[in-house]
């Protein structure tokens, strides 16, 4: 079964979904390559920024790929996703097109934001990805903002809200997550530990590390989940997003992962070892999870790399096309600033 523990909250328990750890050969290769997808989009992203032509901020999403490939794959249409700016991982799970996120990155006028937002700011409605957002912890009130709406317009939708654990100690945070049980608001707040936030560990930082446990004083119930699993995540989702669609209201889940590189390209990461680094990417590679349930399902080392290769190629023609996409007009600085009403 899937590795979680629940959270003490003297609240209702989710509905059991009935999903178990049993996922088709179909399904995992799909969660293989959206992983993998992930992963060599950021390892060239880090690339094109070491090469300078991704500037400002750039924080990657490697060794995290497993919570968002796994918590999409729950997702309904119509459903919100809202985080902060480690988001590059979420745009593609929620199928954002690779060559518009890479041109993003490059400030490119083919980007999704047609290059003014670049790598912390993208927003792409049709997929209902409401923003990677630059201010830690802001996406949680907002994400509780697009539930508030979702309850007033009765339309079955959930927001997942996305932070990590530096953001989990924002007053915003208790604030959202009061009025979200207060009003029995359907979203689900996904805490992304992956154990030092911008470059504090957990245990000089938080006072109560367990941090599904963070809504027991609002009656928020909260699971611990083994982030790394994508599987497990896929179980966890489905039991809080049936909670919070079903009107029981908000629910939390903390997504225990790690982050291989630093906070941002910038972040030299000289808080840890190189070998505790090394133990995680040895023992708890997400990728190396999945292709060891892919080998029990039967899948061949040839099967992986006819995927291996085509996301290989997704990621070149990527790279490629922020590359040689023009520049956004010099035009582009006075749209998206004001909307025009009608009168």
């Amino acid at each position: 079964m899937a590795r979680t523990r629940k959270g003490e909250a003297p609240a209702e328990k989710a509905t059991d979904t009935g999903v178990n750890a049993f996922v088709g050969k179909e399904e995992l290769l799909k969660f293989y390559q959206d992983m993998l997808l992930i992963r060599r989009f950021e390892e060239r992203a880090g690339q094109l920024y070491g090469m300078g032509l991704i500037g400002g901020f750039c924080h990657l999403y490697i060794g995290q790929e497993a919570i968002a490939v796994g918590m999409q794959s729950i997702s309904h249409k119509g459903d919100q996703i809202i985080t902060g700016y480690r988001d590059h991982g979420h745009m593609l799970a929620a199928g954002m097109d690779p060559k518009e996120v890479m041109a993003e990155l490059t400030g490119r006028a083919g980007g999704s934001s047609r290059g003014k937002g670049g790598s912390m700011h993208m927003f792409d409605i049709e997929t209902g990805f409401y923003g990677g957002h630059g201010i830690v912890g802001a996406q949680v009130a907002l994400g509780t903002g697009l539930a508030l709406a979702n309850h007033y317009q009765g339309n079955g939708n959930v927001s997942y809200a996305y932070f990590g654990d530096g953001a989990a100690n924002q007053g915003q945070v208790y604030e959202s997550f009061n009025m979200a049980q207060l009003w029995k608001l359907p979203v689900v707040y996904v805490i992304e530990n992956n154990q030092y936030a911008m470059g504090t560990s957990v245990e000089r930082s938080a006072s109560e590390t367990a941090f599904h446990k963070r809504g027991v004083s609002f009656r928020i119930p909260g699971e611990e989940v083994d982030g790394m699993d994508v599987v497990a995540v896929r179980e966890a989702g489905a039991r809080a997003s049936e909670h919070a669609r079903s009107g029981q209201g908000p629910y939390i889940l903390e997504m225990k992962t790690y982050r291989y590189r630093g906070h941002s390209m910038s972040d030299p990461a000289k808080y840890r070892t190189k070998e505790e680094v090394d133990e995680v990417k040895t023992t708890r590679d997400p990728i190396d999870h999945i292709k060891e349930r892919l080998a029990a399902a039967g899948v061949t080392e040839d099967d992986l790399k006819t995927v291996d290769a085509e996301v290989k190629r997704i990621v070149a023609e990527a790279a490629e096309f922020a590359r040689t996409s023009p520049e956004p007009d010099p035009s582009e600085l006075y749209t998206d600033v004001y909307l025009e009403a009608a009168e």
